[in-house]
């Protein structure tokens, strides 16, 4: 395995809580990192630079009081219609966040600024020709976002993603799509990832940001519910089903929303919502520190099982 020296040590569980738009905050990541995961969330989950600053500090201050918890990160959105880049990218140095999640382009200047204080960036992708630009951008790790997963998701089989990846990439790889279970991240280990991605799991948490309906619409709806689209957002993505009903649209007569705007985005996702297609196997709201127990004794019992496996 090629986890970062930064992390070593330091994870009870080899797995990050994604950071999920309008839905991950100090909340959710103070309690995944104290649980020994590393907890993650967007900067553009706040309304402004300033405003990204405060949780930065709210976030440092509670897990002062725990010097074993897991560290948290940042995701930065560097697509070119994100206004708020440059200045959530210089409060990001000037607090030395641990890590950074680069999504929707791959900048070396992005990843010179956060290496320059010996942060770690991460750089999410769904197919193997983003993943080549990643890693000569000189990221730490790459994110294969494969079929079925929550958001900005890919149609790659994982076997097929991660195998291409390491193929030419000696860094480390975070796999991401339809993980729920401590099993699950066993699986992703042995199949030669790094970490494991969860998103859609820590949705359905009680300190999840988002609404009550829409936590129990993930409850409610299996993998035929999740349709993997560009017209919602202008970018393939996977949504709820019943979110696009529910919002007035027919999910099977979509109109194309044209390119993507992240100045838009919050007002798209408020009412149309995504989620992966491991919806079907998530039946509880537990608190993140539950669920993250869970996933970590899942985890053991899985290697146990295996390691008294006659073909182990």
């Amino acid at each position: 395995m090629t986890l970062p020296t930064a992390l070593e040590g330091r994870l009870k569980l080899p797995a990050i809580a994604s950071p999920m738009f309008l839905a991950s905050g100090p909340d959710l990541v103070v309690e995944t990192c104290r649980s020994g995961v590393i907890g993650t969330f967007p900067a553009l989950n706040q309304r402004t630079s300033e405003g990204y600053g405060d949780w930065l500090t709210e976030i440092e201050e509670r897990l002062a009081a725990h010097p074993d918890a897991a560290p948290y990160g940042v995701n930065l959105i560097v697509h070119r219609s994100n206004a708020r880049l440059e200045a959530d990218l210089e409060v990001t140095v000037a607090r030395k966040v641990p890590l950074v999640i680069t999504s929707l382009g791959a900048n070396p200047d992005v990843v010179s600024a956060v290496h320059s204080y010996g942060g770690l960036v991460f750089h999410d992708i769904i197919n193997p020709r983003h993943a080549k630009k990643a890693a000569e951008a000189g990221v730490d790790g790459i994110i294969a976002v494969c079929a079925g997963a929550g958001g900005h998701a890919g149609t790659m089989s994982p076997f097929a993603l991660v195998s291409e990846i390491r193929a030419f990439y000696d860094g480390a790889i975070i796999l991401a799509g339809a993980i729920n279970t401590g099993a699950q991240v066993v699986a992703a280990r042995a199949m030669g990832a790094d970490l494991a991605y969860l998103g859609t799991r820590f949705l359905a948490t009680r300190e999840a940001m988002i609404v009550d309906d829409y936590k129990q619409m993930i409850l409610d709806a299996s993998a035929a519910d999740i349709l993997y689209t560009p017209a919602i957002s202008g970018v393939n993505a996977n949504f709820l089903r019943p979110s696009i009903e529910r919002a007035g649209l027919d999910p099977d007569n979509l109109q194309h929303a044209g390119s993507l705007d992240m100045g838009s985005e919050a007002k798209v996702w408020k009412n149309i919502w995504s989620a992966g297609q491991g919806t079907g196997t998530i039946t509880d709201l537990p608190k993140a520190a539950e669920l993250c127990d869970r996933l970590t004794a899942e985890y053991r019992a899985a290697c146990a099982g295996i390691a008294a496996d006659p073909y182990a």
